[in-house]
């Protein structure tokens, strides 16, 4: 004989049980493990969700596309250290967020991304449900983990677990499957709330052997020309001061990849960035931390030293050799690996020598001249260089502002003009170099901060979530959007010589992206010379609330895919193609 449920229990006693059902589950699991923003987009069968988690307390922003709910989330848990949480309706609205989780995967940012479900008995016979879509199945071959919670008494299960596979070791996109029957199920809030637990530890500390640590300061000391190459990852970590610690007590010139900029100030005396080339062709051997060499990085072997060898710091050992042989593994979390590499490093032993930093010194006040020489110049139309420029004079009277960048030209031309002095506050492309970050980047160091937020956009990468200028005026947020408008996808003088059609890059020339935010209450601001970009700008920044500035250069200016034209493939030249006839 089984015994009798609480719900019996309390029928046969006539006495009322307080009741609970899926919905409070995940709202309590989310609140019991410190979650205290949803980003999403409200739909069947999510949106009592997000209701009942803004009434309990969890600051809910809701968007206008699922897409960029979940870069915020994405960015949000980069910025954080713990996974954002982003919330998407089932198939269509699933799928749009994907994207994001996906690209959260890739860049190692550590997000939940919770999707309502249809109907399991109905999905898996393929009767045509509301929204069918086997979720779990789509989502298992882009992320870290993908889980089904397939019982109501399993939410605070399965939200632990999301949580922590997020977070823990290389962090990561997790997707976590509810379909609508379980958060509609009601039992008892005891046997409920019995079912919850608050993570302990969720990213732990991971030591790396000592064996390991003495073989790469070993390495190091025997170099010639050493250099460290600071990844996002480094920044991620938070151990700001150690790594700066480890730069400056043995002397080793780093060059910062474009996340980590202002981990270090980018004007330090050490900082290898303006020098970057030479410092990757002559290195012998190379301390990664929290960097790939991925292609980013030319693999290890575009434009390095072919006999560099390789010290990476890095919590994921598949990492190890994906490129390039690496002599000295280091497996462990950064702060760990810097502590074991600060206490079995006798002072003075890993030293760069004097002559390596002088040539790498000299190159970069050559080449910051040139720099300096270019932004001097105030050619009309206005070009990159100089509205660039306009921005990053505003930014440094701003030092807390965050910096979110995308696009082609208009990122490439601000990574190398616009320095940082402050670490995580430079937000880009990533990884995947995916477009359609800007906004909801944006949105989420606003929020997560409170800080004011500069979107250098270019005004193709605009395109992929310029309708969220509406988010940001509906929350009020201090964000201002610049648009790098040249009239194109990458520039905007390209023509057609067949019909009359728009090319394939161009866009509208005339196009008035600053009426846009005015539609939503926003400030919009027209610019067409560097000064009246620094005067919108300023004035913009001073207001502390939602703005655009439609920034208009060159139809000419800028180059085909930026700076990684390169990766085109080579065929036939678009000149040698003959029209197809009528």
């Amino acid at each position: 004989m089984t015994a009798p449920s609480t719900l019996e229990t309390a029928a046969a006693a006539d006495v009322p049980t307080e009741l609970t059902d899926g919905y409070h589950l995940v709202v309590d699991a989310l609140r019991m493990n410190d979650v205290d923003t949803i980003y999403g987009v409200v739909g069947i069968p999510i949106t009592d969700l997000a209701r009942l988690a803004q009434a309990q307390g969890i600051r809910y922003i809701g968007f206008r596309h699922e897409s960029n709910a979940g870069h915020a989330a994405a960015i949000a848990g980069y910025l954080n250290k713990k996974p954002g949480v982003a919330l998407t309706v089932s198939a269509p609205g699933f799928l749009n967020g994907l994207v994001a989780l996906a690209n959260a995967t890739t860049n190692c940012f550590p997000m939940v991304q919770i999707s309502g479900s249809s109907e399991r008995h109905l999905v898996d016979l393929k009767q045509g449900d509301y929204e069918e879509m086997d979720q779990l199945a789509a989502a298992q071959p882009f992320v870290k983990a993908a889980y089904r919670v397939g019982r109501v008494e399993d939410i605070g299960r399965g939200i632990a677990r999301a949580l922590r596979t997020a977070a823990s070791g290389r962090p990561g996109g997790v997707y976590l499957d509810i379909p609508a029957a379980v958060l509609g199920s009601v039992l008892p809030k005891a046997e409920g709330d019995r079912t919850l637990s608050r993570l302990v530890d969720p990213a732990p500390r991971q030591l790396p052997a000592p064996e390991a640590v003495d073989r790469a300061i070993e390495l190091l000391a025997g170099a010639e020309r050493p250099l460290v190459v600071l990844g996002k990852g480094a920044a991620y970590a938070q151990a700001d001061a150690k790594v700066r610690e480890f730069i400056e007590s043995t002397g080793i010139p780093y060059v910062p990849m474009s996340m980590a900029k202002g981990l270090l100030p980018d004007d330090h005396p050490q900082s290898a960035a303006t020098a970057r080339s030479l410092a990757l062709k002559k290195a012998d051997v190379v301390m990664l931390v929290g960097a790939r060499l991925n292609w980013l990085l030319g693999h290890g072997r575009t434009g390095w030293n072919p006999d560099a060898k390789f010290v990476q710091i890095d919590i994921d050992p598949k990492e190890m050799d994906s490129n390039q042989p690496i002599a000295a593994p280091l497996v462990g979390d950064i702060e760990s690996v810097l502590d074991a590499l600060a206490e079995r490093t006798k002072p003075g032993r890993i030293a760069a020598p004097s002559a390596w930093r002088e040539e790498l010194e000299a190159r970069s006040a050559q080449n910051v001249a040139k720099m300096a020489e270019r932004l001097q110049a105030d050619p009309h139309p206005m070009q990159f260089m100089g509205a660039l420029k306009a921005v990053r004079d505003v930014v440094h009277q701003h030092p807390q502002t965050y910096i979110v960048n995308e696009g082609a030209n208009a990122l490439d031309i601000a990574r190398n003009v616009i320095d940082m002095h402050v670490p995580r506050h430079r937000l880009d492309s990533g990884t995947w170099g995916v477009m359609g970050i800007g906004m909801g980047y944006a949105i989420a160091a606003a929020v997560e901060s409170g800080a004011p937020v500069v979107a250098i956009e270019g005004d193709s990468a605009f395109g992929f979530s310029g309708i969220e200028i509406e988010t940001i005026c509906r929350y009020k947020l201090p964000v201002v959007t610049v648009i790098m408008n040249n009239g194109g996808v990458y520039r905007g003088d390209d023509t057609n010589p067949y019909d009359d059609a728009p090319s394939p890059t161009t866009l509208m020339s005339a196009a008035r992206h600053d009426l846009l935010i005015e539609a939503f209450g926003g400030k919009g601001y027209r610019v067409t010379t560097p000064a009246e970009l620094t005067a919108a700008l300023t004035e913009a920044l001073a207001s502390g609330g939602p703005a655009l500035i439609d920034c208009v250069i060159d139809p000419s200016a800028g180059t085909e895919s930026g700076h990684i034209s390169h990766l085109n493939p080579k065929g036939i030249t678009v000149g040698n193609i003959t029209p197809a006839k009528k």
